[in-house]
């Protein structure tokens, strides 16, 4: 039977409040685990592998999965940042490049050299769209597709949403561009973005259409998943919602609404397009 398991981001878990300190990891890990969540995701570079395996024991002792986001910015700088993720018994790898070549051939070079690291692990790598990074933009994402016709995408749509600034109603060329990244896609994040703010607030009244958009992309994109997958295959979500500046502050560096609360709404409609199937 196949399985939908929702990771929370511990990226997502910091509060930034001025004056106020961060809660501990074990803080974090077990309000991730309380909640029922299956995992947790982490977002190293190469600098902060040792921080990040330290890590390990929180999640064993509260029984989640991992998940990495690892941001290498040389080709070489893959290998350890999945090797980390080796030892966190990860389920699941997503590539957010820091090399950025300006042409799509460029691109292709970047992306087999670290598929061909990827295929010695034993965990799904995916290569996330994401701005500034390997994949920027959804037009040059849609020519590295046409020259690397197998290459697997972590979804985070948000970020194309704003690179592209789309408007609403979605343009029938737009919704074919989503659908093509949607099809070549085996993981999704939990974010809502407009054009022209990359993190909105979920139950603002202003960001009901856009809300609309993304739980179809979504639908979308777990449907044409469940159909194409192994009957005992496991899709993994991630809940990513960052804290400020991706998050909106008012003067006094507050947020205007609750993350955590916000996390939880998403994963519910996630789990209900789930059923829908």
């Amino acid at each position: 039977m196949q399985t939908l398991q929702i990771f929370q981001s511990l990226w997502g878990m910091e509060q930034r409040i001025p004056g106020q300190p961060e809660l501990s990891y074990d803080i974090k890990f077990e309000q991730v685990a309380n909640a029922d969540y299956h995992g947790i995701c982490l977002d190293p570079a190469v600098h902060e592998i040792k921080e990040n395996l330290a890590l390990a024991p929180l999640f064993e002792k509260f029984k989640l999965e991992c998940m990495v986001n690892v941001f290498p910015y040389e080709v070489n700088e893959l290998r350890p940042l999945l090797d980390m993720s080796l030892e966190l018994n990860a389920v699941q790898v997503n590539i957010i490049g820091g090399v950025m070549p300006i042409k799509a051939t460029g691109i292709k070079e970047v992306i087999e050299s670290w598929k061909e690291i990827s295929s010695e692990y034993p965990f799904p790598v995916l290569f996330e769209t994401h701005r500034n990074s390997t994949l920027n933009d959804l037009y040059s994402t849609l020519e590295v597709l046409d020259l690397v016709p197998d290459l697997r995408l972590c979804a985070d749509l948000s970020h194309f949403v704003i690179d592209r600034e789309f408007h609403l109603p979605i343009e029938d060329q737009d919704r074919r561009f989503i659908s093509k990244i949607l099809s070549h896609s085996d993981s999704f994040q939990g974010r809502i973005a407009s054009n022209e703010q990359i993190q909105i607030a979920i139950d603002f009244p202003q960001h009901k259409e856009w809300v609309s958009q993304f739980k179809i992309w979504w639908r979308e994109g777990i449907f044409g998943w469940r159909k194409r997958s192994h009957n005992d295959a496991k899709l993994n979500f991630l809940i990513e919602l960052g804290p400020p500046p991706y998050a909106i502050t008012d003067l006094n560096q507050r947020e205007l609404s609750n993350r955590w609360q916000e996390g939880l709404e998403i994963r519910s409609w996630v789990e209900k397009i789930w059923r829908e199937f």
